[in-house]
């Protein structure tokens, strides 16, 4: 069970639907458990429920669904079900999300891919023109960047599942906030005025008129109504999550994917066939420590490289903290080359997940040693492991993701846990708009060059493919399996830094969860390491690295937007990303 694995100083790996021996149905009670002889967690969980997340009145409607008894994914999807509306640059109903699922009762855990996917129509060579890559700024407002969104299919699967609550109470503070209308935060109208002046707003016109009346971004403050979003949501909220990907609102997805100019492919078929996916976790252990994240096509693995490349680097333990921040780096730079080879979507590549976070292969890859303004290859862990590398030799992929994301954190009154990531890929998506919500431009995130050094990249565009992602929502246990932190950022590729940073922050550092929030962030991917140098001690970490040898790019701010619970043994602690406009409620008990 969840509190039955080994523990060890080096990592322990495995694939597993909880960090178990043997697989558990989550649909499995504690009942049944006790009735087989298997260990059951406790009866009473004491430490009340929390909800940390992006927007305030996101928070709040979690907050009522947790007060009312319903379970933590009931929470998330009410949650994420404003936060589409509220802050639509980052993530919605037209996008994709991946949630961690960690079930008390049944002491299960589980991840539902609501990841994109290419239509029918898409090829490998879609986003190249005259033998070149075509720019980002070309994509991102065509609809062949639109992928088919997985985000609907994703609650409704997991709600299947886990639900307490009646489907169509979750939407019911979101269709309000849509109804009655919300006031524009700072930071979508900060976000509005910026890409206006990259994008072309007559590509958008439906979204140009709701979110740029007269052609001015709208301003701090105004109220903003969406009843074509409350339509959809009471749409979804009456006849399940198979509304929306037949009949009025899949006709209208595929018709606005398909407008001009640069119309993309999308049909009725290809929604119609879109499933989401339960995968198994990955889990490894760090110290005493279990980290749990999710697996391809996402980059769980890469919290727990970074993890394990990290401690077996830390050969002194009263190093200092420049050396700590150090040798984050040098493993974030390990990691990130490993990740950027290998993973792709497990459907359609042979993705060796089991060899990368391989406690033999961590400690060898540890040994490697680069220049610091030199750029580390990938690994080769078949070597390593002397295993055949069939279906791994890839190319390498560096595709840039981009910033619209938002995470969020929730645990109920029961125990029970989610960690959820959800995007739309670039700010605003496609900017293609329909039923209220924009449609995303994740299409983008497969690679641009089907090809690197004349072999054919892990993550190539193909039809019914969903495209890696950095979005990977962590759950980590203590050393007697009892839950102890949930943590998840957006942020495109620099995610994987941000999380990380978070988990070293809180496990070794000894900080706690707001202060591991609040650390300047630090990105080391490829030839430089990025550093937040707005933030006390960036200025002084960046002058250090510096003086180390490393190429260091400072920047004023980065767009990390983490939310952390770190659970006490008599209570919750929770933080919430200052450079965003998150908050953190507790809830103590149900109301009945």
């Amino acid at each position: 069970m969840m509190r039955a694995f080994l523990t060890s100083a080096v990592l322990i790996i495995s694939a597993c639907t909880s960090p178990t021996d043997s697989a558990i149905d989550p649909r499995d009670s504690a009942d049944a458990l006790q009735e087989s002889g298997s260990p059951t967690t406790p009866a009473t969980w004491t430490r009340g429920a929390m909800v940390s997340a992006a927007n305030p009145h996101a928070v709040a409607a979690a907050a009522e669904i947790l007060a009312k008894g319903g379970h933590a994914v009931d929470a998330a999807i009410a949650a994420h079900a404003v936060l589409g509306l509220v802050e639509p640059q980052s993530s919605g109903l037209g996008g994709s999300a991946f949630m961690l699922v960690y079930d008390r009762a049944s002491d299960s855990l589980v991840v539902y891919d609501g990841r994109e996917m290419a239509p029918a129509g898409a090829t490998a060579d879609m986003f190249m023109r005259d033998g070149e890559p075509m720019g980002f700024l070309d994509t991102w407002q065509s609809g062949f960047g639109v992928g088919v969104p997985g985000t609907v299919a994703l609650y409704q699967l997991a709600h299947d599942t886990y639900g307490k609550l009646p489907w169509a109470d979750l939407y019911r503070a979101a269709i309000e906030l849509a109804t009655d209308g919300f006031e524009v935060s700072p930071r979508l109208h900060n976000w509005l005025t910026r890409v206006q002046q990259v994008v072309n707003l007559d590509y958008g016109p439906v979204m140009a008129d709701y979110l740029y009346p007269n052609r001015q971004p709208l301003p701090v403050g105004f109220l903003r109504k969406n009843p074509e979003y409350a339509s959809t949501l009471n749409r979804i909220a009456t006849e399940g999550g198979g509304a929306f990907y037949s009949g009025p609102i899949a006709e209208a997805i595929a018709a606005r994917a398909q407008a001009a100019p640069h119309p993309g492919s999308i049909s009725i078929v290809d929604i119609e066939k879109y499933e989401a996916r339960t995968r198994d976790a990955i889990c490894g252990a760090f110290r005493d420590d279990r980290i749990c994240s999710v697996p391809p096509p996402s980059s769980g693995v890469a919290h727990i490289m970074i993890a394990g490349l990290y401690d077996q680097l830390l050969k002194d333990a009263n190093a200092s903290q420049a050396d700590k921040i150090q040798l984050f780096v040098d493993a974030q730079r390990l990691a990130y080359a490993d990740r950027d080879h290998f993973v792709a979507d497990p459907d359609f590549v042979n993705v060796p997940v089991d060899a990368l976070i391989d406690p033999q292969y961590i400690a060898h890859r540890a040994t490697e040693r680069f220049a610091p303004a030199a750029i580390p290859e990938h690994g080769d862990p078949a070597a390593v492991l002397k295993q055949s590398a069939t279906g791994w030799n890839q190319g390498a992929d560096t595709t840039r993701e981009m910033v619209g994301t938002s995470h969020l954190s929730i645990i109920d009154v029961y125990g029970n846990a989610v960690s959820m990531t959800a995007s739309v890929g670039a700010p605003f998506g496609s900017f293609r708009m329909t039923g209220g919500f924009l449609l995303n431009n994740q299409m983008s995130d497969f690679a641009r060059n089907p090809t690197s050094n004349g072999q054919t990249v892990a993550n190539v565009i193909a039809p019914g493919k969903r495209p890696r992602s950095s979005m990977s929502p962590t759950i980590i246990f203590d050393e007697n399996g009892e839950l102890l932190m949930l943590t998840g950022s957006p942020g495109g590729n620099s995610i994987i830094a941000y999380t990380t940073k978070t988990i070293l922050a809180v496990l070794d550092w000894g900080f706690s969860a707001q202060a591991a929030a609040d650390f300047p962030n630090i990105i080391a991917r490829g030839e430089s390491v990025r550093v937040e140098n707005s933030v006390e001690p960036g200025a002084q970490i960046a002058a250090d690295l510096a003086q180390r040898g490393y190429t260091v790019q400072e920047r004023s701010g980065e767009n990390s937007g983490v939310h952390i619970i770190v659970v006490h043994p008599d209570r919750l602690e929770g933080a919430a990303d200052k450079r965003r406009e998150g908050t953190v409620q507790a809830v103590k008990e149900i109301n009945h």
